[in-house]
């Protein structure tokens, strides 16, 4: 009796091993003809995007990718070949054919390495570890997206956050998707683009037509979609302010990054008067000339002498994920940017077209406060709270009808952000807080290009500040982490041992 039952329940082990494996390989066979990925990361980080979905899908004829991977890169881009690989292997498989992904190395070819300097390839240089010693060893990490005869390159990968990004404008570029044209204002001591905000024009150049544009030689031309004043700490004429109201009132979109107070050598804090409050003021957002703290700030560094220090600074505002409009692509998927001497910003309710949409981009925390006159920058202050603590809007965003300031005219659809500071997107900021480029970029698409490709390039956002913790739930995390492996092993191993002393059990009835 008992070698009865072994005998069936050994069979029907059996039974079971071969059903299974028949089920995997039915799986397997049709996993090869239908293409599904099923990512669990919050925002979809490893998988493309509806955007790049519909860009790649409407082509009408062959998109060429081409990888240029040099196959002796150090041991830690390994991976990254593979990610790239996968990456690519979506959008292949979404354009219904019409991308072509070929990975390629130089190697020794000396034609082809002239070629890839001629399209901004450029070759790399590396330092790898072998036999106890630092060699240099040279290779490339570029990429190029071919349509026709255009070519759009990619110079370097070195990881893959925003590559789904690169490509997708790379692709909307050589298949002339993009014609968007952005004007920044020059004169009247806006920031300049070669020495304080390179790494931001730069950026924005890649996608956009850019050029500068001088107010006094009359009206804003013809061509320019986006308008960006940056940082002016010179009062506008009045023609130049007819300008950009005519611009704005034709239906273009304006970027006004405007400080209320110019902060100058030894922290020396004043009004800042551009002539454009009157201006914003009439189209419902009003800039105050103060300056916000925030119990939520961004570390600073000062000199003092020969030593220098760092503290928490509360007028270097940084806005944290809850603090950004969830609802506008714009700023929907960022998780922190740095305001550094911020003036807060009003809407005016009767000014603001009726139907018109105001969407408040950035704001501070609850416990906010702000500086109106005398003001105090020294960085070693008490920094508390005072009486007016409240949450204050850092950008804001207009969209709508605006009437004319000077009469003339108005238009049935244009956008104006106005954020209260510039020193954000300087390249001394960006290049410690890379949040605010992402942020910048963002916005001159919004107004540009609505919200085609914001979602992607917010996916290269990986600052996650950790929440406040009690200590007792600190102390729980920690203990947790020492032991909590090896009590659920333990648990493991009792609760095995019990089901196989109940299974011995029944087989002895």
């Amino acid at each position: 009796m008992k070698l009865n039952k072994k005998l069936l329940k050994n069979s029907n082990f059996a039974l079971t091993v071969v059903i299974v494996i028949g089920i995997l390989a039915v799986v397997n066979f049709f996993s090869y003809q239908l293409f599904f990925r099923w990512d669990l990361t919050e925002n979809n980080d490893y998988s493309i995007s509806k955007t790049s979905k519909k860009t790649v899908g409407n082509l009408d004829d062959i998109v060429n990718i081409k990888v240029y991977f040099s196959e002796n890169l150090p041991a830690r881009y390994i991976t990254l070949r593979q990610e790239v690989g996968d990456i690519l292997d979506e959008y292949a498989n979404y354009s219904n054919g019409n991308i072509r992904v070929e990975f390629i190395d130089p190697a020794d070819d000396e034609d082809l390495k002239r070629e890839l300097a001629m399209k901004g390839i450029p070759e790399l240089q590396f330092n790898v570890l072998e036999k106890d010693k630092y060699q240099i060893v040279r290779g490339y990490l570029g990429m190029a997206v071919q349509y026709g005869g255009d070519t759009e390159a990619i110079p370097v990968v070195q990881d893959t956050r925003d590559l789904e990004y690169q490509v997708t404008l790379a692709i909307k570029k050589v298949t002339g998707q993009i014609n968007a044209v952005v004007g920044f204002v020059s004169g009247d001591s806006t920031l300049d683009i070669q020495d304080e905000i390179s790494d931001a024009y730069r950026k924005v150049s890649r996608l956009y037509q850019t050029r500068q544009v001088d107010l006094t030689a009359g009206a804003v031309p013809a061509d320019i979609n986006t308008l960006v004043i940056a940082g002016p700490e010179e009062r506008f004429s009045e023609e130049e302010l007819k300008a950009i109201d005519a611009f704005l009132t034709r239906g273009g979109s304006l970027l006004v990054l405007a400080d209320g107070v110019k902060v100058g050598d030894g922290l020396m804090a004043t009004p800042n008067d551009t002539g454009l409050g009157g201006l914003l003021e009439n189209y419902g957002v009003r800039l105050n000339n103060d300056l916000v703290l925030d119990v939520s700030s961004a570390m600073a560094s000062f000199n003092q002498g020969f030593i220098t220090f760092s503290t928490n600074y509360p007028f270097w505002v940084k806005v944290l994920k809850q603090g950004f409009d969830r609802e506008n692509a714009s700023v929907a998927k960022l998780e922190s940017a740095i305001f550094p001497w911020v003036s807060s910003i009003d809407t005016l309710p009767d000014k603001i077209g009726e139907g018109n949409n105001v969407a408040y981009l950035a704001r501070t925390t609850d416990r906010a406060w702000t500086q109106t006159e005398n003001f105090n920058l020294n960085p070693q202050q008490m920094f508390f709270p005072t009486g007016n603590a409240g949450q204050r809007n850092l950008a804001v965003l207009v969209s709508g009808k605006f009437n004319s300031a000077y009469g003339q005219g108005s238009t049935e659809f244009g956008r104006l952000i106005v954020v209260g500071d510039s020193d954000f997107m300087t390249d001394g900021f960006i290049r410690r807080n890379p949040d605010n480029l992402i942020l910048f970029q963002n916005l001159v698409d919004i107004l540009s290009l609505d919200e085609d490709l914001i979602n992607i390039r917010s996916q290269g956002v990986t600052e996650r500040p950790i929440k406040e913790l009690s200590d007792g739930a600190k102390a729980a995390i920690r203990y947790g982490n020492i032991f909590g492996l090896t009590l659920i092993v333990v648990a493991f191993g009792l609760i095995r041992y019990y089901i196989r002393r109940r299974n011995k059990f029944v087989d002895e009835l």
